[in-house]
């Protein structure tokens, strides 16, 4: 199977995307160093919008998206982040090699 790469915008409650920052690179950390088929795993920061934060990830197949889905690491996450208002939206995509 292709790898998996996801390109996801997460909009947040206006004037909490620096509370929930640390919470996702905590959870970057914890999906880079606890899922083998998590190969990459970028935060990026909106420079156009306070409210937004992207994400690049790339799973080595649609299997280790389903392992992360369903890791502990983002229960953590969402429960962590509840009172900001997250809304995710994601574009799954095949790399191009």
């Amino acid at each position: 199977m292709p790898k998996l790469a996801i390109i996801a915008t997460i909009d947040v409650a206006p004037g909490t995307r620096d509370k929930v920052l640390p919470l996702l690179m905590a959870h970057r950390t914890r999906s880079l160093k606890d899922e083998p088929g998590t190969l990459e795993f970028n935060v990026l920061v909106s420079r156009d919008d306070a409210a937004k934060l992207l994400l690049h990830e790339v799973y080595q197949d649609e299997a280790a998206f389903e392992a992360h889905r369903n890791a502990p690491s983002i229960a953590q996450f969402r429960k962590e982040s509840a009172e900001f208002g997250v809304k995710v939206a994601g574009t799954w995509c095949t790399p191009a090699e």
